[in-house]
């Protein structure tokens, strides 16, 4: 079978489901279940709370240890706000390059690896051991949904001897990836005219105080000597930030309210609970001075999604494997989070390896180039016949 191009087929289809991570994303299961059912591949479902999502998996092969697990997500970014210069819900191919949203990130991996399932499929009898494929929900809000999914595949399936997560590295194995953590802030003042200052709380300006002690953190941070592992990443140290705030009323009025997510991408040899426990020691502080002025002030905080860090296994099965299939010598390390990590954490040998270049992921216009998803298909192919090998 030609893998590049019945994935293309399926990666039409796939781009042509608008599953934004607030939308969904049912249709394109449905869609995903009938093509693998067709085939007589069975694919099982991992429903959300409210059942407007699933996620989904799926096996071709023996029912033995020692496989494979292709993991990738439905989910893609908004594209409001973005100047496309085609549909970005209808593949365009342009000048070397196939556009939409997700093609890049990670639709185009997807198909991939939907046609190596059906590849391998049509090769049942010579597998030795079994492809898995896993496909995941909100993703793109803090990898949500793959920690369900990961334990209903453990119930369900042998283990693997490999996960590859397919986010998009110009098919280089990515061995480690920074950790994931995201905390909802809410501050609470109290209202007073502004000439009045000192009768209130402002959260807006307390808030403020919350984001300065994060910028402090990063200058540290910036400043001291990378160690070992940090000095493997760009940056080589861990990163706190806040891209969105909002909060008052009016600018003569003490705002009552400021809100913001602050997010944090730390190092996989550093403890996140350090991190945490700093964070809420600063915030602690903030609102104790807060309720001096007021006592009915105060902060809330909640955690919004925990990604844990990909942590490097020098020669690990992950690694050996992908570098093998690759030809690719050298290691590669990246700041962003995926869900390599909660893999890992399940007690998988785990790796990122997949199509495209990460800076087209979220842009508008954007794009897979051809010549990445030709070298994903030859991965593949080279993928069924090591899983035919003793």
């Amino acid at each position: 079978m030609e893998i590049a191009e019945t994935a293309r087929g399926i990666l039409e289809r796939l781009v042509a489901f608008p599953t934004v991570s607030d939308r969904p994303n049912l249709d394109l299961v449905e869609w995903v279940g009938a093509w693998l059912g067709a085939r007589g591949i069975e694919m099982h479902r991992v429903w959300n709370a409210e059942r407007t999502k699933a996620s989904l998996f799926a096996q071709v092969g023996p029912a033995v240890s020692g496989g494979v697990v292709l993991s990738g997500h439905t989910d893609v970014v908004p594209v409001e706000g973005q100047e496309w210069h085609s549909d970005p819900f209808r593949l365009t191919e342009r000048n070397g390059r196939l556009h939409g949203r997700g093609t890049c990130d990670m639709k185009g991996f997807d198909a991939l690896a939907l046609a190596a399932l059906a590849a391998a499929d049509a090769r049942r009898g010579d597998l030795k051991h079994p492809l898995q494929i896993a496909l995941s929900h909100d993703e793109e809000v803090g990898c949500l949904a793959a920690p369900a999914l990961i334990s209903a595949m453990q119930k369900a399936l042998p283990p693997p001897r490999a996960a590859i997560i397919g986010e998009p590295t110009m098919m280089q194995p990515v061995c480690g990836h920074k950790g994931g953590y995201g905390y909802d802030v809410h501050l609470r003042g109290y209202e007073v005219h502004s000439s009045l200052l000192h009768r209130g709380v402002s959260a807006v300006m307390q808030g403020a105080r919350l984001i300065e002690w994060a910028n402090r953190m990063n200058e540290a941070n910036a400043a001291s000597p990378p160690g070992e592992t940090a000095a493997l990443f760009d940056p080589p140290f861990t990163t706190l930030h806040v891209g969105r705030i909002t909060g008052g009323t009016a600018h003569n009025i003490t705002a009552r309210d400021c809100r913001f997510v602050l997010a944090m991408r730390v190092l996989p040899d550093e403890d996140p609970a350090d991190w945490r426990r700093a964070f809420l020691e600063e915030a602690e502080r903030i609102e104790a001075a807060m309720r001096a002025v007021r006592p009915e002030t105060g902060i809330d905080i909640t955690e919004v999604f925990e990604v844990p860090a990909l942590r490097p296994e020098p020669d690990g099965a992950a690694e050996t494997l992908v570098r093998r299939l690759t030809g690719e010598n050298a290691r590669h390390y990246v700041s962003y989070g995926a869900e390599a990590g909660q893999f890992q954490q399940a007690g998988m040998s785990a790796i990122v390896c997949g199509p495209g270049n990460i800076a087209r992921a979220h842009q508008a216009d954007e794009y897979l180039e051809i010549a990445q998803f030709e070298k994903g298909a030859a991965f593949m192919a080279r993928l069924i016949d090591d899983l035919c090998r003793e």
